[in-house]
């Protein structure tokens, strides 16, 4: 019997590849660039690169006995925020000691690079010492946002991660067993967010066309609540302008079509984008499953399926365009997560039901099996590694399953199997459906994660669709959409921005526009140049060049006009 189908709605989401990621921090720098440039939130990073085992950012954020964040359950099977309810909140609303010092994230620093200029003449070469950005004085650097860079298989750092404290023996800190894997971390703009249940002031809040969760800057009062309330710690404090600030997951960008800052410039290509349906009136259910295990299953049963046709037919009866459907159908989030079930959420334990979700990573056991002379891509030798792999499988499960090894080891064996079919494929042998079968899975399906893992092109890794109030109909119309947090002292992308009056800088950062999504498409998706823009917008033009079709061409011969108009 069918289960009823109750309010559908649509929730753009993220998957990463973490045997893609290299460290780069690339999306770290670019996100920075794009929304935390601005003075007050010189420590903030909405997107952070973290080396695994490792304390993380803000420092051993992950300690929810200290921190306590996300939800717990009650014993009547409710759940009630971790660090109390409205009447805690109320007694404690002026005070909130629980949540992270400016220590446990980084006293943000610059040098005094003056001193190299107007240090006297000497013998001894001058330096630059480092000076904080918050108190101006002389300070000595301890910590930052990425202080266990590439540093995570020694017992020193290791040792102090909550995981490896809470799994105790399975992880080794041997110079022989040492591992590290980098974890990209955005804010997850979860199902059920105990941010937006945490703050007194419901300044924060989901949005309902897409399920991104924001900060409304005129509602907040600075309370800080939401810090505490986020078990991932990914709601800061703007110290400058006291307002509480968060990842906004590109929403500018992601209204006209185009991906996510850090998706867009990732190195390794390792970020997906897509819709999802879900149905509302299952997820306060799920999120409450009484014994944690069963959380990421609880949270695949919220999905519906949208090549149902009565998804479909309810999706449109509770308000979501076609056009929202058709990309939920092409998701690679809904493929990766729910129909191949590679993907995994960031600590279900939390209850938030997470919407970045991950693919472990496998790459070490091949090279593992490679030196001890067997075939590192050989079926048999990479199912019956898996359980040896130098990346722990219980710190895994840890950090994606509650605990649970059992679905991490379900999609480790997957992604071997799939390492090992399509290997015989490049080598000219005939596929080998037995693989996949051991896996669950057929040869078509794992071809189709093949592609979408290793060779997707720019179309099939980010299947967004335009916002509600944007249709096909109107790309020729629409001039620009305007971001409104882009205010002075505001979280946007203008503001307190460091723009300069002149030079190639001067000027508003150009918005996310209609045409630009098309010339970036077109320029990042052609083989060959893409033509100039259809026409130029005189707000965005800084004075410098000469834009083709702005003033008359110089080069066309004297009396050309005069005869045209003849």
């Amino acid at each position: 019997m069918a289960q009823k189908i109750g309010k559908v709605m649509a929730q753009v989401a993220m998957v990463m590849n973490l045997d893609k990621c290299i460290g780069c921090h690339t999306c770290s720098v670019t996100c920075k660039q794009a929304w935390t440039n601005r003075s007050g939130v010189e420590y903030v990073w909405f997107n952070n690169v973290e080396t695994r085992p490792g304390q993380g950012y803000p420092r051993r954020h992950e300690d929810q006995e200290r921190w306590q964040g996300g939800w717990r359950r009650t014993a009547a099977g409710r759940l009630k925020p971790r660090a109390g309810g409205r009447l805690k909140k109320l007694a404690t609303i002026f005070a909130n000691p629980k949540m992270p010092s400016l220590q446990d994230y980084y006293e943000p620093w610059t040098y005094d690079y003056e001193h190299l200029v107007t240090a006297p003449l000497g013998d001894d070469i001058p330096g630059a010492r480092p000076r904080s950005l918050i108190t101006g004085d002389p300070m000595r650097i301890e910590w930052s946002a990425n202080w266990d860079d590439d540093l995570a298989g020694g017992a020193e750092l290791a040792s102090n991660d909550p995981i490896v404290q809470k799994i105790g023996d399975k992880v080794r800190f041997e110079y022989e067993q040492a591992f590290m894997f980098y974890l990209p971390r955005i804010c997850e703009h979860c199902l059920n967010p105990s941010c937006v249940a945490s703050c007194p002031s419901g300044a924060m809040y989901k949005r309902a066309e897409d399920g991104i969760v924001l900060v409304d800057q005129d509602r907040c009062r600075g309370w800080r609540m939401c810090v505490t309330g986020c078990p991932y710690k990914k709601v800061y404090f703007n110290h400058k302008t006291g307002k509480a600030e968060k990842c906004t997951l590109c929403y500018p960008r992601v209204e006209v079509g185009m991906p996510t800052v850090c998706s867009e410039t990732c190195v390794g290509r390792l970020r997906y984008l897509g819709v999802v349906l879900y149905d509302v009136e299952r997820v306060g259910k799920a999120a409450a499953v009484k014994d944690e295990k069963d959380l990421y299953e609880a949270q695949l049963d919220v999905f519906l399926d949208p090549d149902d046709p009565e998804v479909q037919a309810a999706a449109i009866r509770d308000g979501i365009p076609e056009r929202w459907i058709d990309s939920a159908r092409r998701s690679p989030v809904h493929l990766l997560a729910k129909r191949f079930r590679v993907a995994l959420p960031l600590h279900p334990e939390y209850r938030t039901m997470p919407m970045v979700w991950y693919i472990p990573p496998l790459s070490p056991v091949v090279d593992a099996l490679s030196e001890t002379g067997h075939d590192g891509e050989d079926a048999d030798n990479l199912f019956a590694a898996i359980d040896t792999l130098r990346i722990p499988v219980e710190y895994l499960a840890e950090l994606f399953t509650a605990g649970d090894p059992g679905p991490v080891k379900d999609v480790l064996a997957k992604l071997a199997a799939m390492r090992s079919y399509m290997r015989r494929i490049n080598l000219g042998r005939r596929p080998d459906e037995s693989i996949a079968e051991a896996v669950g899975m057929t040869g078509a399906d794992i071809e189709r994660m093949y592609r979408l893992l290793a060779l997707a092109k720019y179309d099939d890794r980010y299947v967004i669709p335009t916002a509600y109030g944007v249709d096909e109909a109107d790309r020729g119309v629409i001039d620009e959409i305007g971001c409104s947090l882009d205010f002075e002292g505001g979280p946007g992308m203008g503001g307190m921005g460091g723009q300069v009056p002149f030079g190639e800088a001067s000027g508003q950062p150009q918005p996310a526009s209609v045409e630009t999504f098309h010339a970036l498409r077109d320029r990042q998706t052609s083989d060959g140049h893409s033509g100039p823009a259809r026409r130029l917008n005189l707000l965005n033009w800084d004075g410098n060049g000469r834009p083709p079709g702005l003033f008359p061409d110089r080069r066309r011969p004297a009396g050309r006009d005069e005869e045209e108009a003849r």
